[in-house]
């Protein structure tokens, strides 16, 4: 079946890498719209390649078209060349299977990874003529929904979502179509009841009341049968869960372009930092035959040559070495990479590691975070010196040359000595690379240090922490640039003015939203992209 694109063939010749735009890629779904109850745009708000690298909107994509009664199509943010031209030629936002508008569907899902990504919300909404705040809506447009890490505080963007799914999404969405069928055509009725799902929150029906100094005094339920609290939602036995079987194969190279296989959920670690390893608690594992099949499934129905092995901390899986030794059996007979990231520092299995890699050595990542054990103590970040320079010598005795070494600035009770405990450590790093004897070590030393500014999270223990201000963490990353002056040594650093926009949007509340809209207003979107992105325009619409 031929559908007809939305764009012009005019429109595609002029625009930056228009197979973004034209759908019908292998294992993409299209069903009959007359045979379907509910259509569904699932929406990733970045560009094409990011949006299709990304595992959450194939597991909801291919959930979703599981349902008999339900079509889900995708939508990603076009790029700016494309972006101009629809709104000089009107042209509304459309979804890759049907290019039929957004605007057309029964729900528009939008997943939220990244505080940096809300002005591209907008930008959706807009093109695809959905009015931008949920009490403007009619039940002519789609219910907004939003899912992901960000709806854990979700206020800065309240006013923008009809409701907000909290949890992993495999468990509660079936009942939510089911409501959706039955109260049809009655938008408030529809909220009204969704909101007594575990896991769903409609914020408007809740009211926050502040303080005189502007803090939250109390957060309410506007109705007696609205729930007080929202419980997040979890897979609790990974066996059962429908994985993807047939991966959406791009037309174009995208970020992750290789088959996906999500190994667990969860985390053993507690590092005090990250909100992933505390909002996807409890740890659960797919057994390692079912990760076997869904591996060859996968490999099978895309043709793709490489495998990424993922999870929060990979080789903590309990069947880590048997599985990847028979993943490799697999692969190596049908000439498939396996990539491993995730690896941690004291259960690092090198044997492991050269079977997959053979003769090519790509680079090894480490994360210490800290400088210094105090303060790696402080963030519960389970890695000694020791571990980092065994593992490191081991590398660089088994045949590397390239080593990343992650780092954060601005952690709590950070000081000076911990700055120069990051580069004591590379200096040492480099130094172990020296006491492998030439005639065994790979040429081209090359050690990349990169420093993230830490962002305070929601659901961590370090939520309340105090960030640095701009100028302190331009003085550290200034202090850094010169204690990281070795021979053999690179430095990247994050930009301090994204950090402090993220951890406001990360903990602000409701009232955050008319900032975001503002900068909109003043033309921010794919603000997570550098060249697209105005810091004065933030700060004018801050003001």
């Amino acid at each position: 079946m031929t559908t007809k694109l939305a764009l012009s063939d005019e429109i595609l010749m002029k625009i930056e890498k228009p197979a973004r735009y034209i759908g019908n890629e292998i294992n993409s779904v299209v069903k009959d719209k007359d045979k379907v109850d509910i259509r569904f745009a699932m929406c990733f708000p970045d560009v094409y390649e990011i949006g299709m690298s990304h595992l959450g909107i194939a597991i909801l994509y291919d959930m979703f078209n599981s349902f008999e009664d339900t079509w889900c199509e995708r939508v990603y943010s076009p790029w700016v060349d494309l972006d101009k031209v629809m709104r000089e030629k009107h042209i509304p936002l459309f979804t890759l299977e049907s290019q039929e508008p957004v605007k057309n569907m029964d729900f528009l899902g939008i997943t939220l990874q990244y505080e940096m990504c809300y002005t591209n919300i907008l930008q959706i909404l807009d093109l695809s003529e959905i009015p931008l705040e949920s009490s403007e809506r009619t039940w002519e447009d789609p219910i907004v929904i939003g899912g992901g890490p960000c709806t854990y505080n979700p206020e800065p963007i309240a006013d923008f979502f009809d409701f907000l799914y909290i949890g992993e999404a495999e468990t509660r969405y079936d009942e939510v179509l089911d409501l959706f069928k039955k109260y049809k055509g009655n938008r408030k009725e529809f909220l009204r009841q969704v909101s007594h799902l575990e896991g769903i929150y409609v914020p408007s029906l809740y009211e926050p009341e502040y303080n005189d100094d502007n803090t939250l005094k109390s957060f309410k339920p506007k109705y007696e049968d609205v729930p007080a609290l929202v419980k997040r939602q979890v897979v609790t036995e990974m066996d059962s869960v429908k994985f993807i079987d047939k991966p959406l194969v791009p037309f174009i190279k995208v970020t992750q372009d290789r088959v996906v296989l999500e190994l667990m959920r969860g985390c053993i670690r507690g590092c005090r930092f990250c909100q992933a390893g505390m909002l996807y608690r409890p740890v659960r594992e797919r057994s390692m035959g079912r990760n076997v099949d869904i591996a060859r499934k996968q490999l099978e129905n895309s043709g793709h040559k490489e495998l990424s092995l993922l999870s929060l901390s990979t080789s903590d899986y309990t069947e880590f070495k048997p599985l990847v030794n028979e993943l490799m059996d697999y692969c190596e007979a049908n000439k498939v990479a396996i990539s491993l990231p995730s690896l941690r520092l004291d259960n690092f299995a090198f044997e492991v590691l050269e079977r997959i890699q053979g003769v090519r050595k790509t680079g090894l990542t480490f994360a210490p975070e800290a400088g210094t054990q105090r303060l790696r103590d402080a963030i519960n970040k389970g890695v000694t010196e020791a571990d980092l320079l065994e593992k490191v010598h081991d590398a660089f005795s088994g045949g590397w040359s390239s080593v990343k070494l992650y780092f954060m600035d601005g952690l709590p009770t950070e000081t000076t000595e911990d700055l120069d405990g990051i580069g004591d450590l590379a200096r040492k790093v480099v130094g172990e690379y020296f006491r492998v004897p030439k005639d065994q070590r790979a040429p081209g030393l090359r050690v990349t240090v990169s420093a993230s500014t830490f962002v305070p999270k929601p659901f961590t223990p370090f939520q309340w922490a105090a960030q640095d201000t701009m100028e302190t963490v331009v003085e550290k990353q200034n202090y850094l640039k010169k204690v990281l002056a070795i021979k053999g040594v690179n430095f990247n650093w994050h930009a301090p003015d994204l950090s402090m926009l993220e951890a406001c949007f990360a903990r602000g509340d409701r009232r955050v939203g008319q900032v975001l809209l503002k900068a909109f207003e003043k033309g921010c979107i794919l603000d997570g992209w550098s060249e697209q992105f105005k810091f004065d325009a933030w700060l004018e619409a801050f003001s």
